[in-house]
């Protein structure tokens, strides 16, 4: 059983290897799309924005914590993460990212990994726009992903 996140060079919307793929990032709670690693999903598929504007009019479980899978190939979905607060630092300093929503909307997304049999694959979520750092993220998805047998690659964009 893997045990640690692969890291790699590349983008996270060309996910690599075989089988079926979870492509994961952070949304915000309050429907904004247009900034960050969004732009790249967009670019190359129009079906998670168009969900997630959707999801947000809808407001049917559109809350911290919650994921939507949108499949966007026979073998790949992307999961939209409502792990964000607002888009802003708040009124004490915090940055928007919520590791505890994070934490909960990972567990969804081990669920779904674990039915369709798919590895998942992110940039270093949380860590832009949201304001998280990653040694704050990273052993949170250990805990709800490796530590279950989930494949993880985490891609670091080439410079």
């Amino acid at each position: 059983m893997v045990k640690e996140i692969k890291y790699t060079k590349g983008d996270a919307t060309q996910p690599i290897g075989t089988g079926n793929k979870i492509i994961v990032h952070i949304c915000n709670d309050i429907g904004g799309w247009g900034k960050g690693f969004v732009m790249a999903i967009s670019k190359r598929w129009k079906g998670p924005e168009q969900s997630y504007r959707a999801w947000f009019a809808s407001k049917d479980k559109f809350e911290l914590g919650e994921v939507q899978f949108v499949q966007v190939e026979s073998d790949i979905w992307v999961a939209n993460l409502i792990g964000q607060r607002d888009i802003r630092v708040d009124s004490m300093g915090n940055p928007p990212i919520r590791y505890e929503a994070v934490s909960k909307g990972l567990e969804k997304v081990a669920q779904f990994a674990m039915e369709k049999d798919a590895s998942v694959h992110m940039p270093r979520i949380g860590c832009g726009l949201a304001g998280g750092t990653w040694d704050k993220m990273e052993p949170i998805i250990i805990s709800e992903l490796i530590e279950k047998g989930v494949v993880v690659i985490v891609y670091d964009f080439p410079n």
